[in-house]
């Protein structure tokens, strides 16, 4: 007889063949006339234009025809770092850094055999980022440099004047990735002020942008195509050049296959996330490859995230995902902190983190404390330190704009704002508590639950607009010491501590209601967690009793059991910011104080495992 473990919750097809794992390909395809990087593109995966770029700075232009690539007319202003929009036949270009390396406004459209000085860009700027599906006459310029460093701008195009509209959140540039039109684009990647690659993603309604789900890998220099709801980012630099790839459903982001080539800097376009093309491009040495993506058809079932499936063929059980029921996960050791801590709070992303506050051991004074230190991967380094020392608070954000709230001692409601150096105090929680969890990102967020001065759990949530604090929908249960991970439209916190005891129950916030959903397998409190939406989230550590090393993942409806902390601990923080397949896990109170140093990487890979059975 044949025993099922650790199947709570699991759905299991029977089928006579494995599912096709639908991920997608890149083809190689003619190479351009010129290799070059940093080009203006526009068009589709079929009928696609670059031009500009450089070594040397040039302003030649060529068209592809879906399978091969011919020179045109080039451009009457030489410029690299530019930005285009709009189809072979009618194009704009805007923007870039001309021959003595001066940020320019330059427009210039084009007819299908010549291009036309129109007017400048209000700002001059270079490595900006723009929406690839924009038409010619109703294009959107974003981001970029100007001559004082990163800028967060916004301009849209009417076919012969740009106006200036609604900022990005985070002045972004260094290339940022793009799609959709003037009125509906995605802003994806990038670098901030400091000139650290980022993973923020932000969405554009015609007025306003808004964060949303971050990318699994913070980058810079990539390419974009598609649509503000089916959208591919691929490519760019996130440490080294790579061919990461990404695919984007209107909700999240799902690692797809890589490209051949690695590379940044790219010319790229794409009506969806089923079609695109990257041109040209730095590998580091300039590249003229071609390469297209496709997702082809399949006849057999396809596979998703979290699936169980019995192949009736083999007689096997087997399952897909990054950690649905499959032990294809890795904790591994990163830097150690600077400073043992407990009770402290996090932020950011596995390669871009933040710790701050927390609790030193009992012999020393004081035992609160207002520390910051920032992970870049590999170390930590102490940066500026809070204005209120505190401990066991809420935090959320990322490495260059995240948000602390709340804590001990006294159930504190001061709200402090880091702006990627210091500190700065801006508006209190209408209710002052501790043990709360949060989640979202500087401009828009939660802080959920906790329990007040008389040790009361409580259910309030309060929500964040990047100014103050807002009493909004409470969650379905009171608790404490829990986690949380997503972003303000789309979140998740789970387990904690309710009357009279432990809980592993987790509810989803949609952007105006709580849902329970799926509960914990291993019921904790003062437990990590991490997110990018709230349907999929990471829960690492805590306390049962006694210190667990547990880690589960969340695939929108049910936990699953991947690999173990190497450290069991409680009271910890992590990148609440991360990808429930690339986490972090720093500090907290281990089987001795100076454990807590300890920092732990989490990387998962999706993949087809058999089950294993007894």
């Amino acid at each position: 007889m044949t025993t099922l473990k650790n199947l709570k919750g699991t759905a299991i097809q029977f089928l006579d063949a494995d599912p096709v794992v639908y991920v997608g390909t890149w083809a190689a395809g003619a190479n351009a006339n010129t290799g070059r990087s940093e080009v203006a593109s526009a068009g589709t995966s079929t009928a696609n234009m670059i031009s500009g770029g450089e070594p040397p700075i040039t302003g030649a232009t060529e068209q592809w025809n879906g399978s091969s690539w011919t020179e045109v007319a080039d451009l009457n202003q030489a410029r690299y770092g530019l930005m285009g929009a709009g189809t072979t036949t009618a194009a704009v270009s805007f923007g870039g850094a001309d021959p003595g390396n001066n940020r320019i406004g330059n427009t210039e459209t084009w007819n299908g055999s010549a291009w036309t000085e129109v007017a400048d860009l209000n700002e001059g700027r270079f490595r900006l980022g723009s929406a690839q599906s924009a038409t010619y006459t109703a294009a959107l310029a974003f981001g970029g440099a100007d001559p004082g460093g990163g800028v967060a701008s916004t301009e849209t195009w009417n076919g012969s004047s740009w106006t200036e509209v609604g900022d990005l959140n985070e002045a972004n540039y260094n290339i940022p990735g793009g799609a959709g039109t003037n009125t509906a684009a995605l802003q994806m990647g990038g670098a901030n002020g400091s000139g650290n690659e980022v993973a923020t993603v932000e969405s554009w309604n015609g007025s306003a942008w808004t964060e949303i789900a971050d990318l699994n890998t913070a980058r810079d220099g990539l390419g974009g195509a598609g649509t503000q709801t089916s959208a591919l980012a691929y490519g760019g630099h996130d440490g080294s050049v790579t061919g990461k790839t990404e695919s984007w459903d209107g909700s999240s982001w799902t690692e797809v296959n890589d490209m051949a080539t690695a590379r940044q800097q790219i010319g790229c376009g794409g009506a969806n996330n089923a079609a695109a093309l990257a041109s040209v491009g730095e590998t580091p040495s300039t590249s003229a490859a071609t390469e297209e993506w496709s997702f082809p058809p399949v006849t057999a079932s396809v596979v998703q995230e979290g699936d169980m499936w019995f192949n009736s063929s083999s007689s096997t059980l087997k399952g897909y995902g990054t950690a649905a029921g499959i032990p294809s996960a890795t904790w591994a050791s990163g830097g150690n902190l600077n400073t043992y801590v407990d009770g402290t709070m996090g932020s950011g992303i596995q390669t871009a983190a933040l710790k701050f506050a927390g609790m030193m051991d009992p012999g020393t004074s004081p035992r609160t404390r207002a520390e910051t230190e920032q992970y870049n991967g590999t170390s930590w380094t102490e940066v500026s330190d809070l204005n209120t020392a505190r401990h066991s608070g809420g935090g959320f954000g990322l490495q260059t704009a995240s948000l602390c709230f709340g804590g001990e001692p006294g159930s504190l409601t001061n709200t402090e704002s880091w702006n990627g150096s210091a500190w700065t105090e801006v508006n209190d929680l209408n209710t002052g508590r501790t043990d709360m969890a949060g989640f979202g990102r500087s401009t828009s967020g939660f802080s959920v639950g906790g329990k007040t001065p008389g040790d009361d759990d409580v259910n309030n949530v309060e929500s964040w607009d990047g100014t103050s604090w807002t009493e909004t929908t409470e969650i379905n249960t009171a608790r404490r010491n829990f986690a949380g991970g997503g972003v303000g439209t789309s979140g998740l916190v789970f387990g904690g501590r309710e009357a009279p005891g432990t809980t592993g129950k987790s509810e989803f916030w949609d952007g105006s209601s709580w849902t329970e959903k799926g509960d914990l397998n291993t019921a904790r409190y003062w437990l990590s967690g991490s997110g990018t939406s709230g349907t999929f989230a990471l829960a690492f550590g805590g306390f049962t009793p006694p210190n667990v090393g547990n880690t589960e993942s969340y695939n929108g409806s049910t936990w699953t059991e991947v690999a173990d902390l190497a450290l069991a601990r409680r009271q910890g923080a992590g990148g609440n910011a991360s990808a429930n397949t690339a986490s972090i896990a720093f500090g907290g109170f281990a089987t001795s104080y100076p454990q807590g140093v300890a920092t732990e990487e989490f990387t998962a890979t999706a993949a087809v495992a058999t089950v294993t059975t007894s």
